[in-house]
């Protein structure tokens, strides 16, 4: 028997609190080796698909409930100047904020009893790298419910690179978003990094994640504090592609959005 299609928010919102219980339970329920498995290769997938240059603030959560554990990409990236930020909680409603992170940094706990700096700068993130309990083919995200990361991405205002990062079993066809959701600019799973084209999630090879994080941030203003190289011509050779607009799959007269 096929499952209704909600319609209505209260019944968009109930399906969404049971799908969310699944995919929890589901993704608790894999044996730690095969998790470690799925986290050993998207670790790669983010260190090689990202342009984390010296300077650029990277936020990531710190792992919940057997997520992704994204602190050994943080680990690469900060070897290589990058600076990294962890979340807090400031109140119901309200926007995340991002405070400076390293190993030792001083601590406390938050909401969820999620460890967060206790006290360190505030800074804003380049680069988001946004933990999903479920993702649909069009890189919109299924979260805890408090919609903290869409009230983080709109108050930016398309000022962060979000990457989603979640498993190939927790993929939905939709989660049926609404107007306050916001898609993921890229979604990395175990088999890579993947961007929504024509509503469907298509994946990247290494160069052409490369070259489309690098457009869209450039687009973007990113990173902050250390923007890449401006030699007045094109990318280098194997990003050339991405000079070029449709080659990625969007409009041609549309830039990244």
């Amino acid at each position: 028997m096929t499952e209704a299609k909600p319609t209505t928010w209260q019944e968009i919102n109930a399906w969404r609190k049971a799908r969310r219980v699944e995919l929890i339970g589901g993704r608790e329920a894999v044996p730690a080796d095969e998790r470690h498995r799925w986290n050993d290769a998207i670790t790669p997938v983010l260190e090689r698909g990202l342009p984390v240059a010296e300077g650029t603030i990277v936020g990531f959560c710190w792992p919940f409930k057997s997520e992704f554990d994204a602190r050994y990409a943080v680990r690469h990236w900060r070897e290589r100047g990058a600076i990294a930020a962890l979340p807090e909680v400031t109140g119901k409603g309200r926007p995340l904020i991002f405070r400076k992170w390293w190993p030792g940094a001083p601590m406390r706990r938050g909401v969820y009893d999620i460890p967060f700096p206790d006290g360190t700068e505030i800074v804003v993130p380049d680069i988001a790298i946004v933990p999903m309990n479920g993702y649909d083919e069009q890189g919109y995200r299924l979260g805890y419910g408090g919609g903290f990361f869409d009230r983080t991405l709109a108050q930016a205002q398309r000022g962060i690179l979000a990457v989603g990062v979640s498993y190939e079993a927790l993929k939905l066809s939709s989660i049926f978003p609404q107007p306050h959701d916001i898609p993921m600019d890229l979604v990395a799973t175990e088999a890579g990094l993947h961007r929504a084209v024509a509503g469907r999630l298509q994946r990247l090879d290494e160069g052409d994640a490369l070259c489309y994080s690098k457009q869209v941030m450039a687009a973007r203003g990113l990173p902050r504090c250390a923007p890449f190289p401006d030699d007045g011509g094109y990318a280098s050779p194997p990003c050339y592609a991405a000079d070029f607009p449709g080659y990625f799959g969007e409009e041609p007269t549309k830039g990244p959005k």
